[in-house]
């Protein structure tokens, strides 16, 4: 069974870094995608960025230059480094794991079918 595990979520300032993490386990796929999401109050969720095991990346516009994401193929582990965050970028985050790769790599929410409960992150100015 599939399960993801996200952490590293908090309050920062605006201007402040965060790096979440999502750890899978049960996940032995060798060609695989996983992705980060957003979901704020009252808005809909959203793509935030993804990487598959090959270590191709792709980002939201929103978040380009700020945010980092990268994979630990040997620990199953995903990364999401965010540096220069505003008050936008309060939301839940949650990670997804794709066992299929896509070309291009997807940022719709409807291609992962493996998630974690998430981690709030909150932004004060």
């Amino acid at each position: 069974q599939v399960q993801l595990v996200e952490s590293g979520g908090g309050s920062v300032q605006s201007g402040g870094s965060l790096k979440l993490i999502c750890e899978a386990s049960g996940f032995s796929y060798s060609s695989y995608s996983m992705a980060w999401f957003r979901q704020a109050p009252g808005k809909e969720r959203e793509g935030v960025a993804t990487i598959s095991v090959y270590g191709g990346k792709r980002y939201a516009d929103f978040v380009k230059g700020r945010f980092t994401i990268s994979l630990d193929n040997a620990k199953k582990t995903l990364y999401l480094e965010m540096n220069s965050l505003n008050t936008e970028d309060t939301a839940m985050y949650s990670c997804a794991a794709d066992r299929r790769l896509r070309f291009p790599l997807s940022l719709n929410s409807a291609d992962f079918p493996y998630w974690g409960q998430g981690t709030q992150v909150t932004v004060s100015s």
